[in-house]
């Protein structure tokens, strides 16, 4: 089974994580989902999340939840070099790693922007994305 990235789509910065990520991503081991889809808010649901306010990525890995910056460091792992050197910043405590996730989170539309519409990929990555 895939990896499943849950991601704002309204939000710009989110947006430009997912192209970031297939990009990168030559054994295509992630798939997308936008949690503004029916197939996003559904699996929201089933995770006890809200369905209106998103304040977390969530992946979706061999069936467990991560979070945060542990979503963000399981991502990365995967990723072409350089970018999973990115993972000794997990030395830092859970707890403050989340701290700086959520404040970003919290001012990402502010800081990065919001689109009025969810990112609609082409062709050659639709295979990627669950509706």
């Amino acid at each position: 089974m895939k990896s499943i990235i849950l991601f704002d789509g309204e939000c710009v910065l989110c947006s430009k994580w997912v192209p970031f990520v297939i990009k990168r991503d030559p054994k295509a081991q992630f798939k997308f989902c936008s949690v503004q889809s029916p197939k996003g808010q559904e699996l929201l649901k089933s995770l006890g999340l809200p369905t209106k306010d998103y304040q977390t990525m969530v992946l979706l890995k061999d069936g467990a939840p991560y979070y945060r910056s542990e979503a963000f460091f399981e991502v990365i792992k995967s990723l072409k070099m350089p970018w999973p050197w990115l993972r000794v910043f997990r030395f830092f405590p859970l707890t403050f790693r989340d701290w700086v996730y959520n404040r970003i989170a919290l001012n990402r539309y502010k800081l990065f922007g919001t689109h009025n519409y969810c990112m609609i990929p082409t062709k050659d990555i639709s295979n990627r994305f669950i509706h």
